[in-house]
């Protein structure tokens, strides 16, 4: 068997017949897919219904083609897919509309994902009329290590990702451009910061310090830090997402006043203000990437509430950052979330809401549009009871 050799351990190979040898390549996926255990090679010559049906029954598909003409293989793939979800019976409720988009969505990546291309170990794509990717590819995953094999998909995921990077988010409640890294949930729904921009402060005093707890971006201790708090320590426990917000902090020039802290949740101490924006969506994610959004079992609101008492200093406020539509999809009720409160010792002091910007709160054709033009964002601003 021939294989590609790698300098650091793989975790998984992919493996095919090429040239009348096993051919085997280390295997990536950010996405955290297994391996395809049947790949086959292809090019130009085929056609997207064969494609289509391939990957339906489980083959990944190596390309050796025109890069181009495999992405446009990749928006007819699709087109069918979507043409055969859109002749699916209606929902029956919000609910189960919810779940059936979940699948979709999975299925959906996981044929998709079924495209296949090598990449070189300087993060070179050696097929033809390929892009310069490695500036985007460095910046996701690192120096490079060894030839691999990935999804075409994620590769063009990953190289939008880097365009977001580059340019920047632009937050108006901040009034500078806040800079996503791969990974790590881009600030994109406004609603939310600008509720942190105007929530007036505990007591109506300007806090000398606060806690910003699951940081992602940086951006709501940056905002915090341009309002005037002259110390605010930024938690997460994901590596990308630490270096994303130091990286910002140090953009916006606000490095003295933002210190970025692995932690889970808190870190040690007390302050008279913590901010939390926990993923809005009691659910599984189906990757690493997800955990942005789909919070399992509720346990990061769970245990914010139930560490706030303890963390804030004696008359401080905790200010929870969470939208509703888990309630409209039926996944969560409000009586649960209040009793969770009154359970960790908290009191509700006052609510700021804010109705949704995004384009989908208006698409009609969304699955979940009736939660969506539904949905109200609240900060819910905690006291010790």
């Amino acid at each position: 068997m021939r294989e590609l050799k790698a300098e650091a351990v793989a975790v998984a190979c992919v493996r095919w017949q090429e040239g009348g040898d096993t051919v085997a390549a280390p295997w990536r996926s950010e996405a955290g897919l297994a391996a395809p255990s049947r790949v086959e090679i292809a090019d130009d010559t085929l056609r997207a219904d064969d494609a289509y049906r391939l990957a339906c029954a489980g083959t990944a598909l190596l390309w050796r083609g025109d890069f181009h003409n495999a992405r446009q293989l990749l928006q007819a793939m699709a087109r069918r897919i979507d043409r055969r979800n859109a002749s699916a019976k209606p929902a029956a409720n919000l609910t189960d509309a919810f779940h059936r988009n979940r699948m979709a969505q999975a299925q959906r990546a996981r044929i998709l994902g079924s495209v296949l291309i090598p990449v070189d170990a300087d993060y070179r794509i050696p097929l033809r009329r390929a892009p310069d990717v490695r500036a985007a590819c460095l910046a996701a995953w690192g120096d490079a290590a060894a030839p691999c094999v990935v999804s075409l998909r994620e590769v063009l995921g990953l190289v939008g990702a880097y365009e977001w990077r580059r340019r920047g988010v632009e937050i108006p409640a901040l009034g500078d451009r806040i800079h996503p890294h791969y990974g790590v949930f881009s600030p994109v729904r406004g609603e939310y910061v600008g509720l942190v921009a105007q929530a007036p402060w505990p007591g109506g005093k300007l806090p000398a310090s606060a806690f910003d707890i699951g940081t992602g971006t940086g951006v709501l201790a940056a905002v915090l830090a341009r309002r005037g708090v002259a110390q605010v320590v930024a938690t997460d426990q994901d590596a990308r997402a630490l270096a994303c917000a130091r990286d910002n902090a140090e953009r916006l020039g606000l490095s003295a006043a933002i210190a970025v802290v692995e932690a889970d949740l808190f870190p040690a101490g007390q302050a008279p203000l913590i901010v939390c924006n926990p993923p809005w969506v009691p659910g599984k994610p189906s990757s690493a990437l997800e955990y942005a959004v789909y919070d399992p079992d509720s346990r990061m609101l769970r245990g914010f509430l139930g560490g706030l008492a303890a963390h804030l200093a004696p008359g401080g406020e905790g200010w929870l950052i969470l939208s509703d539509l888990a309630e409209h999809l039926g996944l969560r009720t409000r009586q649960i979330l209040l009793d969770w409160i009154a359970a960790a010792g908290l009191r509700v002091l006052g609510r700021l809401d804010a109705r949704p910007e995004h384009g989908k709160s208006r698409d009609a054709d969304d699955p979940l549009y009736l939660a969506r033009a539904a949905e109200v964002t609240s900060l819910w601003r905690l006291g010790a009871a």
